[in-house]
């Protein structure tokens, strides 16, 4: 058994996104081979509508995948193609954008004026960028939560915890996204797969991680290993858990586009702008 260590510790930064959106960037770009195959991760929790309200308006995507994962608020979306639905506190998107979508994002606030969620952004593989696009709408109640002895909460949107599955099953780059709570004073041991990359954010109280305190807005890139353990002190924690493996293929990438190459990048621009975006 090793512990994973360390390899990464970054702070959320603030930027704006879509038609004004404000939100606190995780990771992205630049760190993107660091975490691959996860792309983006964005956290933007408000409590201020004007902060939110304008939301994501139309735009391309294809060969990534994204999940939106709401805590309040509600978020409405659609697409070119017909597709359309509503997601609530609680409930997750899996959308597959694989050969292209157009799409949009209109988020809503809950009944004090809170918007708060995440949205990561997934790779696919190069065996995969042009696959037909698909939506996996997970509604709340539909997520197992597993509560340990210590009343550790483990919900599971995708992979397995303790023999138990999340409902998004059938995904190219075998994911695991858990939605933990951990009491204050609690000491919590999981096991992760070793090869596979692993990533903790933080979005409410602090952990410790070996010698180190992860606070609100922190992620954690671990090195490779069997488990991570995570304490806690005075204070309870709530935390993303994402797993995933690793593509090892090169990004070209802009927008919410991203291929392996630029003549590919510049193809699908080249069709966005011909109007050939959208494949049967």
């Amino acid at each position: 058994m090793k512990e994973r260590k360390i390899k990464i510790i970054l702070t959320a930064k603030p930027t704006l996104e879509g038609a004004g959106v404000h939100l606190h960037r995780a990771f992205g770009f630049a760190e993107a081979p660091h975490f691959d195959p996860f792309l983006m991760l964005d956290d933007f929790r408000s409590d201020n509508p004007e902060h939110y309200i304008h939301g994501f308006p139309w735009h391309p995507h294809r060969g990534i995948e994204t999940i939106t994962h709401l805590l309040k608020g509600t978020t409405e979306h659609g697409d070119s193609i017909g597709n359309k639905g509503i997601i609530a506190g609680g409930d997750v998107q899996w959308m597959t954008a694989g050969s292209g979508i157009i799409h949009q994002e209109m988020p809503k606030p809950d009944p004090d004026g809170k918007m708060y969620g995440f949205q990561l952004w997934t790779n696919l593989p190069a065996t995969h960028k042009m696959m037909s696009p698909r939506y996996r709408d997970v509604k709340a109640i539909n997520a197992p939560i597993i509560t340990l002895d210590n009343q550790v909460q483990v919900k599971i949107i995708s992979g397995t915890y303790q023999n138990t599955s999340g409902p998004v099953k059938d995904i190219i780059i075998d994911p695991c996204y858990f939605d933990i709570a951990i009491p204050e004073n609690s000491d919590f041991t999981f096991e992760t797969r070793e090869g596979y990359t692993c990533v903790l954010y933080n979005y409410e109280g602090v952990g410790m991680i070996q010698s180190n305190t992860i606070s609100n807005r922190q992620v954690v890139l671990f090195e490779d290993g069997t488990h991570i353990r995570i304490m806690t002190g005075n204070q309870p924690l709530k935390c993303i858990f994402l797993s995933g493996k690793p593509l090892h293929e090169p990004i070209a990438w802009s927008g919410s586009i991203v291929m392996n190459s630029e003549k590919e990048l510049k193809k699908a621009f080249h069709e966005y702008q011909k109007g050939t975006f959208i494949k049967k």
